[in-house]
């Protein structure tokens, strides 16, 4: 199985969306240690997804393997919708220090690019 195929996705695939992190059978297969490790990019792209959701990637796959439906839950309850409208009109919230892409706190070597060379 290739490193992409452990993730869900194929080099078929046209464009990214959220809405996979609703899917239980991908966000399990996103959240595999065969993804995980093996696919930085893919998983660092789904990262910044979940963060412009308003959930934390790692957070979500901790629930995915303890409870999906749980986790499903969670995901679908966070975000913008969930603010008050009063918070919402006073504009965004400062922006605090956010946890790194997941890949940085992986242990498999991340290829550099030939650019940075």
């Amino acid at each position: 199985m290739s490193a992409p195929s452990a993730c869900g996705v194929d080099r078929y695939t046209v464009g990214i969306s959220s809405d996979a992190l609703l899917e239980p059978p991908f966000t399990a297969k996103l959240c595999s240690p065969a993804c995980y490790l093996d696919c930085p990019n893919i998983v660092d792209l789904y990262h910044n997804l979940a963060l412009a959701e308003g959930v934390f990637l790692r957070e979500l796959c901790k629930a995915q393997r303890t409870n999906p439906r749980r986790a499903m839950a969670e995901f679908q309850s966070s975000g913008e919708a969930s603010v008050p409208a009063s918070a919402a009109a006073a504009g965004p919230a400062p922006v605090e220090a956010a946890a790194g892409p997941v890949s940085s706190d992986l242990s498999a070597p991340v290829a550099s690019s030939p650019a940075s060379m």
